[in-house]
């Protein structure tokens, strides 16, 4: 099963990075984010990528066709280039990395994908956001209600105080909100093919009406995802991702299988 990542926007809510850096490639405890997104799927088997990018194709495309070096160690004859290669990584990925244009929107991007797709189920996701999902458990939720596609809903991270209002006065101050039934769109997608024909050109954004026209439909399903999850949309971000590898643990490669999953509704589609 191929998964595609969405790595071609220009960042620009981390541009203090993304100016000289594709957002898929600012490190996050010193390996690109999107290393870390690949994990996750390679941890359950999926080792089938497409790369869609955009922004600053040609350093994706260099980093990935230089990554076998990079991972792995190597033995190179000076005197004629001839490399032999000493893999040190048990993983075996197998990456298409393919320019989907410039300015070409999410929605877009997939549609230009669709030869590289070809006609089975395949999953989606975005190149700067991670969290333990079992996907295992993920591809049985879609397969189970029968529709063309499944998002992964995810409670956003707390961000800020708590204030709790009785009138004008406050009640309660705490330093983190309280998780409230609040669902966003958390990326980790899983599509049937049929999916790639409510995209109709470049300008399509994913998140907007193709996933609308789907719930319209009844044919886009949630499922709840209440373990980790976090973005990496401002340099706080991926100051705190970094921080959370320090300690030993990363939260995101706590991968063991969920808890069944709660329900099979549409959400709101909010970007996560």
């Amino acid at each position: 099963m191929k998964t595609v990542l969405l790595a071609g926007g220009f960042g620009s809510r981390l541009s203090e990075e993304t100016v000289s850096t594709p957002k898929p490639m600012v490190e996050v405890n010193g390996k690109p984010i999107i290393l870390h997104v690949m994990d996750i799927y390679s941890h359950w088997g999926h080792q089938d990528f497409i790369v869609a990018c955009g922004y600053k194709a040609m350093m994706m495309k260099k980093f990935f066709h230089d990554l076998p070096f990079m991972a792995n160690d190597f033995t190179i004859k000076v005197g004629d280039g001839a490399i032999a290669l000493r893999p040190s990584r048990t993983v075996d990925w197998n990456v298409s990395v393919v320019d989907t244009g410039l300015t070409t929107m999410t929605g877009g991007r997939l549609r230009r994908l669709r030869e590289w797709i070809g006609g089975e189920t395949f999953m989606v996701t975005y190149s700067d956001g991670v969290g333990n999902i079992d996907m295992e458990a993920l591809l049985a939720f879609h397969r189970s209600h029968g529709g063309l596609a499944t998002v992964t809903a995810v409670q956003p991270p707390a961000r800020f105080g708590n204030l709790e209002l009785a009138g004008d006065r406050v009640a309660e101050f705490t330093e983190k909100v309280r998780k409230h039934e609040t669902w966003i769109n958390g990326g980790f997608f899983v599509f049937e093919p049929e999916v790639l024909d409510y995209l109709s050109g470049d300008e399509d954004v994913l998140e907007q009406e193709p996933l609308a026209a789907l719930a319209r439909n009844g044919e886009l399903f949630a499922y709840r995802h209440t373990g980790f999850w976090h973005p990496m949309d401002t340099v706080r971000d991926r100051d705190h991702l970094s921080a959370l590898c320090a300690t030993g643990e990363i939260p995101w490669l706590d991968l063991r299988p969920a808890m069944a999953p709660v329900g099979a509704a549409p959400v709101g589609l909010t970007n996560g």
